[in-house]
């Protein structure tokens, strides 16, 4: 069986047929890609700041600006996450006073593009969405 996306194969080993038969398991390990990166970006800043950088390299107050309600502790461990995480790089002109300023990296700018699909998927369902809500808290409430 070939899927709509194609073949699915796990460590060279072609899945696409054991799909049908048997269901996926999602170990927890740091080999399960989804705990280990997508858990990562779907944290509650970290696409926002990603996109943030989408235009140019920007520098951390005008960051904080555009994030809305993020506090400079998050904005500051999220810029730290996303750098570890190969999604943006940090430089530090040797300036006075000292410029910093972050910017995407390759990685960072591969990752936005299946990103900007969910993005716009959300702003696109937003309302529905937003109605499923309303409507299970009233027959939850």
């Amino acid at each position: 069986m070939v899927t709509k996306f194609g073949r699915f194969t796990v460590n060279g080993e072609d899945m696409t047929g054991k799909l049908a038969s048997q269901k996926r398991v999602f170990h927890n390990n740091d080999d399960c890609p989804i705990r280990n990166v997508v858990a990562q970006i779907g944290d509650r800043w970290s696409i926002l700041v990603l996109f943030s950088l989408v235009d140019e390299p920007d520098r951390f107050n005008s960051i904080k600006r555009r994030v809305e309600g993020i506090s400079q502790k998050m904005l500051t461990q999220t810029l730290r996450d996303v750098e570890r995480e190969g999604y943006v790089s940090r430089t530090v002109y040797p300036e006075v006073p000292a410029r910093v300023e972050y910017a995407l990296t390759d990685l960072g700018r591969e990752l936005i593009k299946p990103l900007y699909g969910l993005v716009s998927w959300a702003d696109q369902n937003h309302t529905t969405i937003k109605s499923c809500r309303d409507a299970y808290d009233r027959a939850n409430a």
